[in-house]
């Protein structure tokens, strides 16, 4: 069955597809600029989403787009959610075998498929670049673009050839996407994938929900004392561990304490490593103790913790694992266990994957003396080490990095042999010996000063007295960035006597105060919180990441009443009003946050308590992603959200309101309906009572078309509600 015509507008396929009102932060001029033909390297953080960037253009544009994904379990998830959703998408992979491969290669050619995500080894085959070739490619998508780089902290080699596959498929238009990545990394995707004038959108790497923090410890006990507490505490997280060992015995701890957890490493095989991971995403599991290969594509919202046992190699690494933690919005605690002692393991990385030139030789030369007369040869790395060990132990990580290198350097070819783990090797020429191969020797040498650059910078950042956010954004490029306020060092930090506030700070206080009864419930006299601290503080700085879009809170009156402010500082006011007592949070996994007595006479003026006031940001300007929905900073203005904020809600009004929008979405074919007006349309339509037409346009969520089809019924519902009051 030939693909569905394709939608004639990006809002048109976003609303047919994937079912949303309006695009996140960053997206849509993400999707504009590849719409209109041009390449994209996108830098967007975790839960930012990327995939839509490149699924939706998908569907507008004609042909097929490619997707090269570097998980299998995450590829399945996506062509999965991409069928429920009716669109035309496939994978190839390992999984499959050489026939099922062909069939989908040629239907692709045929025009049956939208998107193609294919793993990246595939790339190394001349015979699938052909068959692929056959396609009309439209988008050539990189996703974790990050691992086409050396310079990078998660390279990978299959990627390395990508820029040869392009070049092959006669260079279609490319978008590159990653969370994580130095200006450095950057300039070298760029390179890499040869991209023609691209743009370049990079929307902030600001976590602020995260509170980051290190804890030095003196031994193991104190490790194991401090890990138990975050999971007493916190519940739902993810451990980080530096070898396999260490997760097995980490792991073997955890299930002593009565903890439900799980062990994930590079060695155990891809089927018990989904059969794991699948686990922990199923919410059965609560903490999950893995090496690094744990984490890409980890769609679990609810994860409140991630802590690193030992120190890992790089900010970079560090910081995409921490960023597991809360994503959904909701504060999530990021500890490193911190024992100096720890960096031997790292430095043994460092010294596996940064092998010298004279040992790259003497690999070859074994490689050499082991092929047949067509130079093939099949031998395990560990069979290697061993032949090379000589009086002393080999690194087996150093003879996997110096058989990369040759790899990519062309003189000997790797290649998969189905069924089996180990891999093949075909020296390319037999006559060529290892002390006449030419090595990039400064280029090896400068990847190694580099590593070693990045454990120094992840040790400053261990020893720091600074925001430790601030430092991990420095480290990516960002100027001028603001404190945290959550980290252990700016929480440290906090100082200043208390004191009444101005008028101008009490309008602040409101405001924050107004927002959290706007995203609470209020029945018999008392607040019921329905959103925790982070989606709160998010909506009053104006965010449109995919949580507040997708709850509908960028519809609130005041989603972005406090956007100029920044988020350290907002963080910090709602921790100064939970010890006065004006918020309070409920316990559990999802703790949520709601007025107390004494915060609702805070926002309504009667009560003014003294304060230990957050410091307030120098403004600078926003990046041309950073975008607020929320525009103009006249007083008038800000005084009516004001005003809609604080006004209550008649619940029976309500209740009749939602009575006729069920009615209306039956009358037009069982609408979904928020088409309609979403449930926070109708909340301000109960609270303000407007009585005429012109009154209910200046509501947020209610546009010319909607008022001009809807708003006459919902009047009506409103003043035979006041006649009868």
């Amino acid at each position: 069955m030939l693909a569905a015509p394709a939608p004639a507008t990006p809002r048109e396929a976003l609303e047919r597809h994937f079912g949303f009102r309006e695009f996140l932060d960053a997206q849509e001029e993400v999707i504009r600029a590849i719409l209109s033909g041009e390449d994209v390297l996108c830098v967007m953080p975790t839960g930012g989403g990327k995939s839509l960037c490149y699924q939706l253009p998908a569907l507008v544009l004609e042909g097929v787009t490619v997707v090269v994904s570097p998980l299998i379990a995450l590829m399945k998830d996506q062509v999965d959610a991409l069928a429920r959703r009716g669109i035309d998408a496939t994978l190839i992979n390992s999984t499959l075998t050489f026939e099922e491969q062909k069939d989908r290669l040629r239907r692709l050619a045929g025009g049956e498929y939208k998107l193609v995500y294919i793993a990246p080894e595939r790339f190394r085959s001349r015979m699938f670049l052909d068959a692929l070739g056959r396609a009309t490619i439209s988008l050539f998508a990189v996703d974790e673009a990050h691992c086409i780089s050396q310079w990078g902290h998660d390279f990978r080699p299959d990627y390395y050839r990508l820029s040869e596959a392009l070049e092959k498929l006669g260079h279609p238009q490319v978008a590159a996407f990653t969370a994580t990545a130095t200006p450095e990394v950057r300039r070298d995707i760029l390179q890499r994938l040869a991209l023609d004038e691209p743009r370049e959108f990079v929307s902030g790497f600001a976590r602020p929900n995260l509170r980051l923090g290190v804890t030095e410890v003196s031994s193991e006990t104190d490790k194991y004392q401090r890990l138990r507490a975050l999971i007493q505490e916190h519940r739902t997280g993810i451990v980080y561990c530096a070898t396999r060992k260490r997760v097995e015995a980490v792991s073997a701890e955890l299930a002593q304490w009565g903890v439900r957890a799980i062990a994930y490493h590079g060695g155990m095989t891809d089927e018990e490593r989904d059969a794991v991971q699948n686990r922990f995403i199923r919410r059965e599991i609560e903490v999950a103790v893995a090496t690094n290969a744990f984490g890409m594509g980890i769609d679990r919202p609810d994860i409140r913790f991630v802590a690193h046992f030992e120190i890992p190699g790089s900010l970079e690494a560090y910081y995409q694992e921490a960023g597991r933690a809360g994503r959904d919005g909701e504060p999530g605690v990021c500890e490193l266990l911190f024992n100096y002692a720890d960096t031997r393991v790292q430095e043994f990385f460092i010294e596996g994957s940064n092998p010298k030139p004279q040992f790259i030789r003497e690999v070859y030369d074994e490689l050499r003396s082991l092929a047949d007369p067509q130079g093939e040869v099949v031998v395990t790395i560990s069979d290697l080490s061993d032949r090379l060990s000589g009086a002393g132990k080999i690194n087996d990580m150093a003879v996997s990095s110096a058989l990369g290198i040759l790899n990519r350097a062309d003189f000997i070819d790797r290649y998969d042999i189905p069924g089996q783990r180990t891999r093949g090797t075909r020296i390319t020429d037999l006559k060529r010996r290892g002390r006449d191969l030419p090595l990039d020797v400064p280029t090896l040498e400068e990847k190694e000063r580099r590593d070693r650059a990045k454990l120094k910078a992840m040790l400053d950042w261990a020893y720091a007295r600074d925001c430790r956010q601030r430092v991990i954004l420095r480290y990516f490029g960002e100027p001028d960035p603001a404190r945290c306020g959550t980290c252990d060092n700016c929480l440290a930090e906090r100082h200043g006597p208390q004191r009444r506030g101005t008028d101008e700070e009490w309008t602040i206080v409101r405001k924050a105060l107004s927002g959290v009864a706007r995203m609470s419930e209020r029945a018999d006299g008392q607040w019921r919180g329905r959103f925790g601290r982070g989606k709160i503080v998010q909506c009053l700085l104006g965010s449109r990441s995919q949580e507040i879009v997708v709850a509908g809170l960028d519809q609130l009156s005041t989603h972005g009443i406090l956007k100029d402010l920044g988020a350290s500082y907002v963080n910090e006011l709602f921790r100064e009003l939970a010890e006065k007592g004006c918020v309070t949070s409920t316990s559990g996994q999802y703790p949520l946050l709601t007025l107390t007595p004494t915060g609702e006479a805070v926002m309504r003026g009667t009560v003014n308590p003294e304060l230990q006031w957050p410091e307030r940001q120098k403004p600078k300007a926003k990046a041309s992603l950073e975008r607020s929905r929320t525009g103009g900073g006249k007083a008038g203005a800000r005084q009516q959200e004001l005003a809609e904020a604080v006004a209550p809600e008649d619940t029976r009004l309500l209740s009749a309101l939602r009575e006729k929008r069920d009615e209306l979405a039956r009358a037009g074919g069982d609408l979904p309906r928020y088409l309609i007006f979403p449930d926070e349309t109708l909340r301000a339509l109960a609270r303000l009572k407007p009585k005429s037409l012109e009154a209910g346009r200046k509501l947020r969520g209610v546009g010319e078309v909607k008022a001009a089809r809807y708003l006459p019924a919902f009047i009506e519902v409103i003043r035979e509600h006041e006649g009868r009051a």
